[in-house]
């Protein structure tokens, strides 16, 4: 609970801090007085507020984000209130927001999402070049799992094990992550695998469909060798003598021919004890072997007993090392692809091809946070990273209270050479902000439902 929570904080402050920092950064650079910058919302805590120079800077009591408080000639009732009341310092007229040309204005209400995009790009450079790209060179099917199947790929039950994937979409593979991530992210509505054997598979699954997609490729698993890659020491294969580096060959009495097929025996056999077959420096060794029963989330989402033996899959994967401009390039096409990601969410809960169940809130982000912090610090900054571009993306949705929304304000005024009326301003604003505090209010339902399992 401990780890859940401070790394929300972790998150949530680095992030905020960047967005805004971008906005305060921004402003200064156009000549904008800058009344406060501070983390949380609301009004300033005392003994967390001090001075430098025009600028107050403080931690505010509300922590749901933060503002950069500019100088401005409209002080709504909204804003003032989130922002810790009405300034008391007088501005010189030309240092207000309003007084600058719109072009620079522009650059100020964007460069909170630049910002946490830039974050996000530089983060996933740094995870390039620290741990290079990951491969695994395999593009034969180990099998096929048709529980996890979509209603739309039901044609990949016809992949036979065995079977060599060669295109998809028409674009040659040569590793399993190709093969995963075309099928998962092909913009076309439609995914299509050329085999090796000059024939085709075809599944209707609109690029929207996150989950669908998702599914589809989760269910198409890759050929795995029975090769033993570690074993976990006090565990039953520990106890008995196998090694890493053996090939197990058969379990009681059936052959086995890939790693699923191991899987697969020790799920039917559970406790009971099994003869297992190893091939080993070209002899052949059998062990009597105990398993031991564990607990799974199987494909329908249920707790599921196996066997297991305390074994763990070999395999050929690689780390290719990259340069460091082939790391700013890998570190870019990683942020551009966790953009398109979010951009088909929100296209896809506006279409209604994702569910609004999906949506979550702080709660999730907080359990996700913890998770990826317990798995060390690489899967950590790549949440972080995942996270910032999602307040890049939100933030440029067209609604008032957002950046999005006072961008196309900006636009409006640039194109008929003069403000929108105040009054029109502010009932967008108010709409937009209730339809954030709807989304907000969907968001923390999600995450309670979520909770007590509903």
């Amino acid at each position: 609970m401990l780890t859940t929570v401070l790394s929300l904080i972790v998150v949530l402050g680095v992030l905020v801090f960047v967005h805004e920092a971008g906005h305060f950064v921004a402003a200064k650079w156009a000549g904008i007085y800058v009344h406060r910058f501070s983390l949380g919302l609301g009004g300033p805590i005392r003994w967390l507020t001090f001075r430098r120079g025009e600028t107050e800077y403080s931690i505010s009591w509300l922590p749901l984000g933060g503002y950069v408080k500019m100088a401005s000639r409209e002080e709504d009732l909204g804003s003032t209130a989130l922002e810790g009341g009405r300034p008391a310092h007088q501005v010189p007229p030309d240092r207000v927001f309003e007084a600058k040309p719109v072009w620079k204005r522009m650059i100020v209400i964007l460069a909170g999402v630049t910002m946490n995009a830039l974050f996000a790009w530089v983060v996933f450079t740094f995870l390039a070049a620290k741990n290079g790209r990951q491969i695994d060179p395999v593009t034969t099917v180990g099998r096929v799992v048709e529980e996890l199947l979509p209603p739309e790929a039901e044609a990949f039950k016809r992949i036979a094990p065995g079977t060599r994937i060669a295109r998809v979409n028409g674009q040659a593979v040569t590793s399993w992550d190709q093969i995963a991530q075309g099928i998962a992210n092909t913009p076309d509505p439609e995914i299509v695998l050329e085999l090796a054997d000059g024939s085709e598979v075809r599944a209707a699954i609109h690029q929207d469909a996150l989950e669908q997609r998702l599914k589809a490729s989760q269910a198409l698993q890759p050929f795995r060798a029975p090769v033993v890659g570690q074993v976990v020491p006090g565990r039953p294969a520990a106890r008995a003598g196998i090694r890493p580096g053996d090939t197990i060959t058969a379990v009681a009495g059936r052959p086995v021919t890939q790693w699923y097929d191991l899987l697969e025996l020790l799920r039917r056999r559970g406790a009971e004890p099994i003869a297992v077959e190893v091939a080993r420096g070209g002899q052949r060794v059998s062990y009597e072997i105990s398993p031991y029963v564990d607990s799974i989330t199987g494909p329908d989402g249920k707790p599921q007993a196996i066997g297991r033996i305390g074994v763990a899959m070999g395999g050929d994967f690689r780390s290719e090392p990259l340069s460091p401009g082939a790391a700013v390039v890998e570190g870019w096409h990683a942020t551009v692809g966790a953009s398109t990601q979010i951009v088909r969410t929100v296209r896809g809960l506006f279409t209604g091809r994702i569910s609004q169940r999906e949506v979550g809130g702080p709660i999730l982000i907080g359990q996700l946070a913890g998770e990826s912090a317990r798995m060390g610090l690489d899967t950590f900054l790549a949440f972080m990273a995942l996270i910032s571009i999602n307040l890049a993306v939100l933030n440029l949705l067209p609604v008032p209270v957002l950046d999005g929304g006072q961008f196309l304000f900006l636009l409006a005024e640039a194109v008929v050479r003069r403000p929108l009326p105040l009054k029109l301003r502010e009932r967008l604003t108010m709409v937009g902000l209730v339809l954030i505090v709807l989304l907000m209010g969907l968001a923390f339902s999600n995450d309670i439902r979520r909770l007590i399992g509903a």
